[in-house]
This record gives C-alpha cells, sequence and structure tokens, in this order.
C-alpha cells in the first residue's frame, strides 16, 4: 500500500470512539486528520482544512451524513473531494441515497483499519 502520509483526511462522526478509533488508524498510516461531531461543526472546519477525503457518518443528530454530504459536494470547491459514507446499516437504499447526495463510496461500520486505509488510498490515488 502506498504511503498516506500527509493526506488530509476529516472524519465526521458523532461517537467519539468511532472518531477516535479512525483518529488512531489514519494517524499510525501518516494522515492528517480532522475530527468533527457533527455536520455543523465539520461545514465550520471544512473550508479551513480542506481535507482530501472525507468520512461522514449517516446517522448524526441535527444535521444527518447524507444533508452534510450533500452540502459539502454542492460547494464547487469540494464538489471533486472524495466523500465516503459511514453507516452501520449496509442495505440498498442507504448506498443508493449515499450515492444520489453524491456519495463517492460507503463503508460499514465497525470499519478496520484496512478498510479504512483502503479507502482513503484509493480516493487520494484517483485523484
Amino acid at each position: 500500500m502506498s504511503s498516506l502520509a500527509g493526506v488530509k483526511v476529516m472524519v465526521i462522526d458523532d461517537s467519539n470512539t468511532i472518531r477516535r478509533s479512525a483518529e488512531i488508524f489514519l494517524g499510525q498510516a501518516g494522515c492528517e486528520v480532522i475530527l468533527a461531531e457533527d455536520g455543523f461543526d465539520a461545514l465550520a472546519k471544512v473550508s479551513d482544512h480542506l481535507p482530501d477525503v472525507i468520512f461522514v457518518d449517516v446517522m448524526m443528530p441535527r444535521l444527518d451524513g447524507y444533508q452534510t454530504c450533500s452540502l459539502i459536494k454542492k460547494n464547487p470547491r469540494f464538489k471533486a473531494t472524495p466523500v465516503i459514507m459511514l453507516s452501520s446499516k449496509d442495505g440498498l437504499f442507504d448506498r443508493a441515497r449515499g450515492r444520489m447526495v453524491g456519495s463517492d463510496q460507503y463503508l460499514t461500520k465497525p470499519f478496520t483499519k484496512d478498510s479504512l486505509l483502503t479507502a482513503v488510498g484509493e480516493h487520494v490515488r484517483a485523484a
């Protein structure tokens, strides 16, 4: 696997455990990690940090993952930024809904270190 050193990854999840796991896995791979606990928090940070890849949890209070993804993708500056949905549900409907709002991939929780890093790697190489 190619090095992910210096890749900026934003993780948006209302679960402290998920944010922490993602931060550890990505940090070990050399990524710069930006954490947000909900969609509003993420939207405030995304312009400051300009992440290369964004992971967003589907189920969050206030602004869910679909709304967050849609708002990020509507901004011309982030239209091409890969957004990967995180969900504990692995349903076809959820995947389709994710694609409708512009998500690039769908990762089922709990994710493994490998699945997380592979997802980042694929999108960074594709860019």
